[in-house]
């Protein structure tokens, strides 16, 4: 028989019995819309927390201070790092694009009749490059405010609302620790990033936070940003033995401070995102093989009901090869009708799933391909039992069969 006369055999039949052939294509297109559904959501979870992570630096080294503790029992954080060892970084360690000494805290902020509690930074002018935060409305602080003691504050956007709300907050005055500090700038939004909101923050000048806000000496942290061009492990090296050098450290002492590689830490979410994909993919995956099933069940099912005709079949001339191909046909047809009605589904679902769970979701163009190939793989895997089946059947036997 022509391929094409099986092809048109193979429609027939299943048109002739439309609602089992849809029964046994939805476990199909449950499970081809369930995996595109599960990727893209885990793609667009995958690109949120990237975008969470870079929107704190990138090419960012982070010093903070060690713990403090003996015996393996830490009881607190050891204040150590001081704005000379900010100052020594700068002009000791190349490849750097910019370091910024940080001071921190939270404190109440007031405007007229309204306050918030909000988180105080203290830093120089050059950690808003080194933290990807900009200025939309505004200006930053110098750096002769920031040495000099200026009452001059830059607010996060969400501050600005809870203090402002739709009114200009560029010259007016906010009280911090009873000392008045003029806005000078409003920061552009970042968004939440769960455990710390960068909209809803004020950053004043180093000087100002430590002799007059917060009243410490020591620093929170030293932001460094390595240049494009520059090595990320060397100025981590040459940072590391700078300030082991400078706090006295010798031999094997443990060092006394952290620094957090913002690269590294990109890395490794990258990683758990892509094994959290993977994860996803592969549970959505479960329901394509019971779909599978239910093509094998239908299909074996379906060779029963015409095992007569399929025996008139070789009693004409059909060969075992025609049979098996004409039934692996029909199967064939199913999944891959099924996988084409199942990516339509996982493209409208996605979205709504997405707005449920307030995640973006991002259908990738492989998890389209993957999931088709998959169905088509199905199809062939489980229909070919029943299939063979149908041609192994004896032309007499078949005839006979009531």
């Amino acid at each position: 028989m022509l391929f094409w006369t099986i092809f048109k055999v193979s429609m027939k039949s299943l048109l002739a019995n439309k609602l089992r052939t849809f029964l046994a294509m939805l476990g199909i297109v449950i499970g081809v819309g369930a995996v595109i559904a599960m990727l893209a959501l885990g793609s667009g979870a995958q690109k949120q927390q990237m975008e969470r992570m870079t929107a704190m630096g990138t090419n960012l080294l982070v010093i903070r201070p060690g713990a403090r503790g003996t015996g393996g029992v830490m009881s607190g954080t050891q204040q150590n790092l001081t704005q000379e060892d900010g100052q020594a970084i700068t002009t000791e360690i190349t490849g750097t694009d910019g370091v910024a000494p940080v001071v921190g805290g939270s404190v109440q902020v007031k405007h007229a009749n309204k306050n918030s509690r909000v988180s105080l930074i203290g830093t120089m002018p050059n950690y808003m490059p080194i933290r990807n935060f900009q200025v939309e409305l505004g200006r930053n602080f110098t750096d002769a405010e920031a040495t000099h003691l200026a009452r001059v504050a830059v607010l996060g956007p969400m501050t600005v609302e809870n203090l402002f709300g739709s009114d200009d907050p560029l010259g007016e005055m906010v009280k911090m620790n009873g000392i008045n500090f003029r806005v000078i700038g409003v920061l552009k939004s970042k968004g939440d990033q769960g455990y710390f909101n960068p909209d809803d923050q004020v950053i004043i000048p180093l000087s100002t936070a430590m002799k007059q806000v917060l009243g410490v000496d020591k620093l929170r942290e030293i932001d460094i940003q390595v240049a494009k061009d520059g090595d990320v492990t060397t100025v981590q090296d040459n940072t590391t033995a700078l300030l082991r050098k400078r706090h006295r450290l010798l031999g094997a002492a443990p060092d006394d401070f952290s620094v957090r590689n913002q690269a590294d830490a990109i890395e490794a979410a990258n990683a758990t995102a892509q094994t959290m994909n993977m994860l996803l993919g592969g549970i959505a995956s479960i329901s394509l093989l019971v779909g599978g099933i239910g093509i094998m069940n239908i299909m074996l099912v379906t060779v029963t009901e015409r095992t007569r005709e399929i025996g008139v079949r070789k009693a004409i001339g059909a060969k075992e090869a025609d049979i098996l191909t004409q039934f692996l046909i029909e199967s064939i047809i199913m999944s891959v009708l099924g996988g084409i009605i199942g990516v339509g589904v996982g493209f409208g679902s996605a979205p709504i799933l997405g707005m449920l769970l307030k995640i973006p979701t991002i259908v990738e163009t492989y998890s389209v391909i993957l999931s088709l190939t998959f169905s088509c793989a199905v199809g062939v895997f489980f229909g070919f039992y029943p299939a063979h089946r149908a041609a192994q059947l004896d032309a007499i036997v078949a005839l006979r069969y009531e």
